[in-house]
């Protein structure tokens, strides 16, 4: 039988980061393995990097499968088979700087106490505190780098503080307000205790999104709880709620549900960037159809696009495929301008923004796109893409476009200017890789090469995503403002810098092994 086997790698620096992934938790009354690979499967969209599914089967044991690589890589049917037991754990996640294979892909896991395995989406602002803190005065020991193990061993100790041999619901929530005291940042949680259940939790300002729901089987009732409501839609659990900010949930091995509201001073801040591009259109999030927010993106777009006099001049309407798509078939409508596919995608290339390199996104564009020249050739061409962030790619697709003959190429831009980092879950947490910080719209217009650049106004966005009801969100990447109030410069800079040593180190090892590859070839 299988069994978890812990990899004991060196800390060489303090870059605890997890950034964006897909979690999926499931207490059912049959084996989970094949509705987790499923919902991973849904999830892909969140993170191609690992993946990793564990389970509990008979007297507590846990069975885990985790590796590098797509859901569909990763598990085979020789892993399927011994991912026994009626709960389990699910996760996916992309690749960020730093990252080390397969050490830190999830679920993580600690024997004491009780037996406690966890998955993670989001990331953690004061790790390094944590971190310490750990070390020092909970005597816990760390394998990886990575953030989510830093949360794992956390609430291992908070649960450790009860004392007792066997746990109770109120137990499992007083260990999660002591989760709640000590970390900080955006966070969504699955977690599993051996023998007795599955726990979720999300951050007090929701930043990460989390739902759960359910189904009936003759047996009782089975839940499921994951990062997006589409992944419950594609195995016939009806979506229940929005796991809500500062809420932990216990479901019981044999399907008692119990839920608690751990934290008071809680207000829902939901990220704005899944509406715009991380989450699937067929999703609910927080009540929100992400779908219907992107038609809304569409319309707002369309607006500002008329008032500007850019709709007189403008032939075709053609989307960046594929999370764009929405947004410029209703901006199209909006302006009574046709619509056309101008660029088909290779779905066999990944997506360039979750692409752990600059070099790597820029050789993938011209494998990703390629444009059908009859739609663009000779005509005034609008390209509209859900985002720009780095630019790479918004640049070499207007390059595209003008050697397929078009005229005149403006780009429009379902979201306002990405201009500062994310530290919140999203890999982008470096200044100097925003096309848009510390400059004019003006000036990146002339960087990207287009004719007219068109960004979203933020208070179009919020308005769209938002539908005119008192929401609040998650701009940070947009206007600066950080939630959780503990941001500064100074934590900025820093992450700045190690991201930097860490795409500098990996670069090395790069080069390192291609050098070994071709001598071992040459000599051969």
């Amino acid at each position: 039988m299988s069994s978890i086997k812990l990899r004991v790698q060196s800390n060489r620096d303090q870059n605890c980061q997890n950034d964006m992934c897909g979690i999926v938790g499931i207490v059912a009354n049959q084996p989970v393995n094949q509705l987790l690979y499923d919902a991973l499967t849904v999830l892909q969209h969140r993170g191609q990097d690992a993946a990793g599914i564990v389970t509990c089967g008979h007297h507590g044991r846990f069975y885990l499968r985790k590796d590098m690589g797509l859901v569909r890589d990763v598990f085979r049917e020789k892993h399927m088979l011994k991912l026994v037991g009626s709960m389990g754990l699910g996760h996916v996640r992309y690749p960020t700087a730093g990252s080390d294979s397969t050490a830190e892909a999830q679920p993580f896991y600690v024997n004491s106490p009780y037996g406690i395995t966890l998955a993670h989406n989001g990331n953690l602002t004061n790790a390094d505190e944590l971190k310490e803190q750990l070390f020092v005065e909970d005597q816990r020991h760390l394998n990886t780098n990575s953030d989510s193990e830093v949360l794992l061993n956390v609430f291992a100790h908070e649960l450790a503080e009860t004392g007792k041999l066997r746990l109770t619901p109120e137990d499992v929530f007083k260990g999660v307000a002591g989760v709640y005291r000590r970390c900080q940042g955006g966070f969504a949680v699955v977690a599993m205790i051996a023998g007795f259940g599955v726990l979720a939790f999300r951050d007090p300002y929701g930043i990460r999104p989390l739902c759960f729901g359910q189904r009936q089987s003759a047996e009782g009732t089975e839940y499921m709880i994951a990062s997006e409501s589409v992944a419950l839609d594609n195995e016939g659990f009806e979506l229940v709620r929005d796991v809500q900010p500062g809420e932990a949930i216990f479901i019981e091995k044999n399907g008692r549900f119990h839920n608690k509201q751990c934290i008071q001073d809680k207000h829902l801040h939901s990220c704005i960037f899944e509406y715009v591009y991380l989450a699937r259109p067929d999703s609910v999030i927080d009540g929100i159809s992400v779908y219907n927010s992107r038609l809304r993106m569409g319309e707002k777009l369309a607006a500002k696009i008329r008032r500007l006099g850019y709709d007189k001049e403008i032939d075709v309407v053609v989307p960046i495929p594929d999370t764009s798509r929405t947004s410029a078939m209703q901006l199209a409508e909006t302006l009574g301008i046709k619509y056309r596919e101008g660029f088909i995608k290779n779905r066999y290339i990944g997506r360039t923004f979750i692409m752990p390199g600059q070099q790597l996104r820029k050789r993938s564009v011209r494998q990703k796109l390629n444009p059908i020249m009859h739609e663009l050739k000779d005509k005034n061409v609008l390209l509209v893409d859900d985002s720009i962030v780095r630019g790479t790619t918004s640049g070499q697709i207007i390059q595209m476009a003008r050697e397929a003959g078009s005229k005149k190429v403006f780009f429009a831009s379902a979201s306002p200017p990405v201009r500062f980092p994310n530290v919140y879950g999203i890999d982008m947490p470096s200044c100097s890789e925003l096309v848009a910080h510390d400059r004019s719209e003006q000036q990146i217009c002339d960087d990207l090469g287009a004719d007219a650049l068109i960004y979203q106004d933020i208070e179009d966005l919020i308005a769209a995503v938002g539908q005119g009801r008192v929401n609040d969100f998650d701009t940070a990447c947009f206007d600066g403002h950080y939630v959780t109030g503990d941001i500064n410069r100074q934590y900025l800079n820093l992450l700045e810098q190690r991201r930097n040593e860490a795409a500098r180190t990996q670069r090395i090892n790069q080069e390192s092994s291609e050098d070994t590859e071709i001598g071992l070839y040459n000599s051969a």
